[in-house]
């Protein structure tokens, strides 16, 4: 019986503290709630928006602007893709899957060696890959240009993709890196006792446990090249080359009246990257919370 009454007590207890909570408190947190409620409807609803008037004719865009569509025109994005954006679209997914790819390959290595040895050319190339992180991309522009017309890449897809590169390598080793150094030296040890290389430790016990912080990366990469705007104007002049970001202007002065039609392609250019979000989300959260937080 008393066993009964202590359990009874201890299931009760939670529920009356909660009912207890100072008014205070639950002022604080209603007002936290209700901004960020708000926060999120400043940015969902242009979204919405988007979505909802690209269905919509020309003249209802402009008679009928806050209302929902009074005939739902589907038939704009299939104009939107055969007028340019499945060309910038693929432009963009080809650029994009090679800039990860690289990126998060050479970013995992880096951060493997940086993580595991210590000395002051170690150091050194520390402190170098930091100063990469301060490197704005107008300051360096004119340069790169220079040097990718040396090597004839102007207006080639790998002019964006060794660009992206150079400029996402730095935050990616030191988010993996972040990572790598909570791991036990005792496994690595273990690895080596068994005759295991230091590539075979890099491949099957690094890599394997960074599989969060790897996923992030992959995430924020994959936000930057896929809506990178400055080198995809400065550096691709062909219109069969464009990305997305600066197809788009194009796309926008050849349809300059049918704004239906130009609000088609910014959301099947939008769809990629909130999929990719929604999909990848737990993965970001706990990625970052492993991997930047500690270390």
């Amino acid at each position: 019986m008393k066993l009964e009454n202590l359990a009874t007590e201890k299931t009760v207890l939670p529920a009356a503290q909660r009912s207890y909570m100072p008014l205070k408190t639950r002022i604080s947190r209603n007002i936290v709630f209700l901004g960020l409620l708000i926060f999120a409807l400043m940015i969902l609803y242009p979204l919405f928006w988007m979505f909802i008037s690209s269905f919509k004719s020309y003249q209802e865009i402009y008679t009928n602007v806050w209302a929902l569509p009074s005939e739902w025109h589907v038939e704009n994005y299939a104009l939107a893709w055969e007028k340019g954006i499945q060309n910038y679209f693929l432009n963009s997914a080809y650029v994009t899957g090679f800039s990860i790819l690289l990126t998060v390959m050479s970013g995992t290595m880096a951060a493997f060696v940086l993580a595991r040895y210590r000395n002051r050319w170690i150091d050194a190339a520390l402190l170098f890959i930091i100063g990469g992180l301060m490197m704005n991309p107008e300051v360096a522009l004119i340069p790169l240009f220079e040097i990718l017309t040396f090597f004839n890449l102007i207006d080639t897809r790998w002019a964006l993709i060794l660009t992206y590169v150079a400029y996402r390598l730095p935050l990616t080793i030191i988010l993996i890196r972040a990572f790598f150094i909570t791991v036990p030296k005792e496994l690595s040890e273990s690895a080596l006792i068994d005759g295991c290389s230091e590539f075979g430790i890099y491949w099957r016990i690094y890599l394997p446990l960074s599989i969060p912080i790897v996923i992030t990366s992959v995430i924020i990469n994959a936000f930057y090249a896929w809506n990178e705007f400055l080198f995809a104007t400065v550096f691709i002049n062909s219109s069969e080359l464009k990305t997305i970001p600066s197809g788009l202007m194009v796309f926008r002065d050849a349809l300059r009246t049918d704004w239906g039609v130009l609000l088609s392609g910014m959301v099947i250019a939008s769809v990629p990257m909130v999929i990719l979000l929604i999909v990848l989300q737990k993965y970001l959260v706990r990625g970052l919370s492993e991997g930047s937080v500690k270390g």
